[in-house]
Order: C-alpha cells, then structure tokens, then sequence
C-alpha cells in the first residue's frame, strides 16, 4: 500500500537514484572542465610562441639593419683610404716636379749645365758702333766646352712706343728683322739668333725694337754660358733704357752672369739691387731664391 502510486503524479525516485545521479553530473562536470582548461593552454602556448617567432623576426631584421649600416659606414672609409692613397700621390708628383722645375731654373740662371752636346761656337760680335752695345770677341769670353743648359721658350712682348704710335707702321721692315732674330732663337739656334741680333742693331741701333733685341742677345750668350758677353748686353740695356718694361729682367740676367762667372760677391750685390729697384716682380722673386742659394753656399 505504501508502494502505490498516486494517479496524476510520477513515481518518486529514491534516495539511493538521486544520489547515483548527482555523483554522475558531477562526474560529468569533471570531464569537461579539464578540456576547456586543455584549450586555453593551447591557445596560450600559440600565442606565446607567435610572440616568441615575432620576436626573433625582429631581431633579425635588426641584425640585419646593424649589417646594413656597418656596411654604408665600411663604403665611406674605403673611399676615404682611396682618397688619402691619391692625395700621397699627388704630393709625390709635386715633390718630383718641383725638384725638376728647381733644376731647370738652376741650369737656366746659370746653376749647373745640362747634359747636353756642346753647344756651336757663337759668332763674334761686331766692333763696337755708337750707339750700339760694346762686345767682346765670344772666343775670349765662352768658358772651354761649355755645354747649352736647357732654356725655356722665350715669350717676347710688342715694345712700348712713346710719343706717336705710327713708328710701328713705318717700321715694318724693323719688326720684319726682329722676328727673323727671334724665330731662331725660339728654335733653339742661339748661335744664328745672335748673329741675327746683332745684324738688327747694326742697322736699327736706335729703333724701336732695339731694347727688345739687346736683350734676346744678351739670352742667346747666356743660355750658353756665354756669360761675360751675355753681361754686356743686359748691362747695355740698363745703361740706354733704365725704364724699359724689360729692364728689372736684364738687371737679374746682370747678376746672374756674376754668378755663372763665380763672381759670388760681385753677384750677390747685384742680385740685391734687383730686390731694392722691383720689389714684387717675378725678377725680384728669382733673385731671392739665388740670394738664398748664395748665402747657403757661403754657409757651407
């Protein structure tokens, strides 16, 4: 009777179900939950190890940016080790010239002689003839196998005319035996160019050209070591023409003919004048650099 079921209602389960119930729901709680714990490890296992890849993508990409950089600084300092190897170069070059143009104005002012064949015995120049310039016979004068020392080519320059500038135009023939003179001496016939200077002032002893030829021929002695007859022109020069754009040239050639002749006292006045009468000219510079070469020689 106490088993009975009432009509409209279910049967009541017992105690003994509803406990093996509840133990199976929480039972089956237990089964899922680790899963989902499962899971969101996972997931942040995943994104730690993107983060880590990330990471190293980066240093990557770091490393190769220092790289890159060590790089562009390697490229400016092969370039600067190019330019100082060029730069050294360049001062070599320019000790090596400077030590070659030294020698060639030394043998052009008179300083040691070239090594060159002995140069052709000038022609004497004519009696003296006023007012043309006093020569000595060169044979008296011109030092025993003297050789030519290597000249640089002569620049001449148009005379200055004072007073009426149609001189030029009547003196054709004048400016016609000039360039004859100075065309052998351009090309290196010292023995022909003197001849042909002194023909021009036999006939143009006043002319206009006359201070420009004395001094060419006073170059073509000098340039052969004809020193004594080289002096006399330059010295001719200064003596007629003191003013003559050419003069502080000739006053430099004066001394240094003094000092190819060893005549160091006589040359070293000389040298000195230039200095005192043209200060800042390219004839007062030289004569500095001879004054100096002068003294060391005293020196030693």
């Amino acid at each position: 009777m106490r088993d009975a079921v009432r009509p409209g209602f279910p049967k009541a389960r017992s105690p003994m179900r509803n406990a093996i119930a509840f133990t199976a729901a929480v039972l089956l709680c237990g089964a899922v939950l680790p899963a989902s714990a499962q899971r969101a490890s996972l997931a942040d296992r995943v994104s730690a190890l993107e983060q880590q890849a990330a990471g190293q993508q980066g240093n990557t990409q770091l490393v190769n940016q220092v790289t890159e950089l060590r790089g562009e600084l390697l490229a400016p300092r092969a370039q600067l080790e190019e330019l100082q190897h060029q730069l050294e170069q360049l001062q070599q070059s320019s000790r090596s010239q400077y030590i070659d143009l030294d020698s060639r104005l030394g043998r052009l002012e008179g300083g040691a002689p070239a090594t060159q064949a002995p140069a052709p015995a000038l022609p004497a120049p004519p009696p003296a003839k006023a007012p043309a310039p006093i020569m000595k016979p060169a044979s008296a004068a011109r030092a025993p196998n003297a050789k030519a020392p290597l000249p640089a080519a002569p620049v001449d320059t148009t005379p200055s005319v004072h007073g009426d500038a149609g001189a030029l135009a009547l003196g054709a023939d004048e400016r016609g035996a000039y360039d004859n003179a100075f065309s052998a001496l351009k090309a290196g016939q010292y023995a022909e160019s003197a001849r042909r200077f002194q023909a021009f002032l036999q006939q143009y002893p006043n002319g206009t050209y006359a201070p420009n030829a004395l001094y060419w021929l006073g170059e073509s002695y000098y340039v052969t070591q004809n020193y004594t007859l080289a002096q006399q022109q330059f010295q001719a020069l200064l003596d007629r023409y003191p003013t003559h754009d050419k003069a502080p040239g000739a006053l430099l050639k004066v001394g240094l003919s003094q000092y190819g002749l060893q005549q160091m006292d006589a040359a070293e006045a000389t040298l000195k004048q230039v200095l005192q009468r043209y200060p800042g000219t390219d004839a007062a510079a030289t004569a500095q650099d001879r004054l100096k070469a002068i003294q060391l020689a005293k020196v030693q």
